[in-house]
């Protein structure tokens, strides 16, 4: 999408005297930095949209004349944009901002008080920009500059600055998926947090905890992450915290309350938060984007499929409209959408464009980052899934085995790029382990593929209880291996059976996974001769089939978020009322 449909249209005059400054950039440059500093992005704006992005990329690694363009806030999207493409142009723009202001911290470190806490505030501008630009590594170079500098002083202002600049290095390493330091970093944070304490004063903790919150629920760690959402959830105290923050922390709650099935309490906060999100950043913004795929997310888990589709949508639609080229926040949405695409379309087999999107995520990422970033492992994956399918579906032995390989090849590659980030015993590994099953029963290795779903329902079983989701999707992969490969009939309709209980359990009678498992049922039952019980599932299935036509006459997902009859303190109070129940009731019992 070109930039000019954000709606940047200057005045016919003073358009042609910015056309006039450009046209003269060469001669003029030097003293277009005494300009006001929206002036001065008008002009390097009018460079980006006359494709003269060298020019732009001299003048943008020039940490005096970026540290200008910043201020003009109210173009923020525009600025994303010209950075963007001058970050595909193969100007390596972030990584030579960050590294000049490493140098200039190193530079000022011997200087006067207010000229280091001047540089650390210019740093959490830079790094902000670049951590929301997708640019993790260079932000976190930023971040690590600023906390040297408060570090310097031990005094209380000073912990107070170092605390917030935790808080922000913490993000942008969940965001490149270094949780290792990330932890290290919360712990960090945690001292300062002791030190004032110490000295009678209190930091708000609502941020640190709602980040700590995504870096277990990254790892899987989901007990963890549900208790730290319940701890920054109390923290958080409106009309004292920036909205950004109020947002994030209702977004990490709502997911970790979605993974421990806490479905009305993550609907309750998902929804605020995507009202929150609009309201204050309004409907182009990033940060809507980032609670609409959260709220995919939970409409996904809820069995909400074909809305989750729409949302992931929207969501993409919004980051192409403000990055577009290759930006890591595209290209984890073109992710969620090819992994919600591929699970509305699975009983069709149409997966083009589940295909497409898987694609484009993984083109994206490996043009950015290693190839052993973990980021990649999810995104081939979900490949991985799409292509097994399409091999199934495919007519041409040859194509068939071919799609079979690349499958296997991406789920192994997935698999390995868990274990080393996470380890055997791990929820991520153990769904690598649970498409190896799948796709080793495509390759009719059928012992291999019962290994692998032994073996992830026995992981999942010991991480997430006997009666989780997670556990249900694999005990029913592989009833599929008994039923329809291995003649196993009795063990097959044990599996079926309790595959079953759990999803009516959790998602109640209209289930979109029951559909497998009562069809699995019907042939199984056809197999050994039961009849009565053939009938007896067809009737049942035809009563599913009544009960998800009904459901899916919804009203549009946007439409239900578009107001909200509570305030976020009330959606934030109910929140820690029902949690406080739920304690007395815990414990009572």
């Amino acid at each position: 999408m070109a930039a000019v449909e954000l709606e940047w249209i200057p005045e016919t005059l003073y358009n042609t005297a910015i056309s006039a400054v450009v046209d003269n950039y060469s001669r003029s440059r030097r003293d277009i930095r005494s300009l006001p500093e929206n002036v001065q992005f008008d002009v390097y704006y009018k460079l980006y949209q006359q494709g003269r992005l060298c020019q732009l990329g001299g003048a943008f690694c020039e940490l005096e004349v970026f540290a200008k363009v910043l201020r003009a806030s109210d173009k923020r999207h525009l600025l994303h944009h010209c950075f963007q493409a001058l970050m595909d142009h193969g100007v390596k723009v972030a990584s030579v901002l960050s590294s000049s202001f490493s140098r200039r911290c190193a530079y000022v470190a011997v200087s006067e008080e207010h000229v280091k806490e001047k540089a650390v505030q210019f740093g959490f501008i830079l790094g902000g920009f670049l951590s929301d630009a997708g640019w993790y590594g260079d932000a976190e170079r930023v971040f690590l500059a600023c906390l040297q500098l408060c570090s310097l002083e031990d005094e209380v202002r000073h912990w107070y600055r170092a605390v917030e600049c935790c808080v922000r290095l913490l993000h942008v390493r969940n965001g490149n998926c270094k949780y290792h330091l990330g932890e290290e970093t919360f712990k960090l944070a945690e001292s300062y947090m002791e030190k004032l304490a110490k000295h009678g004063h209190q930091a708000n903790k609502a941020a640190l905890y709602g980040e700590l919150c995504a870096l277990l629920f990254a790892k899987s760690h989901y007990d963890e992450a549900y208790r730290w959402c319940i701890e920054a959830m109390r923290e958080t105290t409106v009309g004292l915290l920036p909205v950004r923050v109020l947002v994030d922390v209702l977004r990490q709650a709502s997911k970790a309350c979605v993974v421990k099935r806490e479905f009305s309490k993550a609907e309750q906060l998902i929804k605020h938060a995507v009202f929150l999100a609009r309201e204050h950043f309004g409907p182009k913004h990033p940060k809507y984007s980032d609670t609409l795929l959260d709220y995919g997310f939970y409409l996904l888990n809820v069995d909400n499929i074909c809305q989750s589709v729409a949302i992931y949508q929207t969501a993409l639609d919004i980051r192409q409209s403000v990055f577009g080229g290759k930006n890591i926040h595209v290209a984890t949405a073109h992710e969620d959408l090819a992994y919600s695409s591929y699970v509305h379309q699975y009983s069709s087999g149409k997966f083009d464009n589940a295909l497409f999107h898987a694609e484009r995520a993984i083109d994206i990422i490996t043009h950015i980052l290693p190839e052993d970033h973990l980021l990649l492992a999810s995104s081939k994956r979900v490949k991985a899934l799409i292509l097994e399918e399409i091999a199934i579906d495919c007519h041409n032995k040859e194509t068939e085995e071919r799609l079979l390989q690349e499958a296997y090849e991406l789920h192994l590659s997935s698999l390995q790029l868990a274990k080393n980030a996470f380890g055997e015993l791990n929820v991520q590994t153990a769904k690598h382990h649970g498409n190896l099953g799948r796709l080793y029963q495509s390759m009719r290795k059928f012992k291999e593929a019962e290994e692998m779903h032994i073996k992830a329902i026995q992981i999942k079983e010991q991480l997430l209880g006997q009666e989780d989701y997670e556990v249900a999707l694999s005990v029913g992969h592989l009833a599929s291996l008994y039923n329809y490969d291995m003649n196993q009939y009795d063990d097959a309709e044990k599996l079926y059976l309790r595959s079953i209980a759990i999803g009516k359990k959790l998602f109640g009678e209209g289930y979109s996974g029951l559909e497998y498992d009562y069809r699995g049922l019907i042939k199984l039952y056809n197999s050994v001769g039961k009849f009565e019980k053939v009938f007896e599932y067809h009737s049942v299935l035809a009563g599913w089939n009544r009960l998800r036509d009904r459901q899916f006459a919804v009203a549009d997902a946007l439409e239900d978020v578009s107001t909200s009859t509570q305030s976020t303190e009330e959606v934030v109070q109910l929140f820690l009322l029902s949690h406080s129940h739920g304690d007395t009731q815990s414990c009572c019992s």
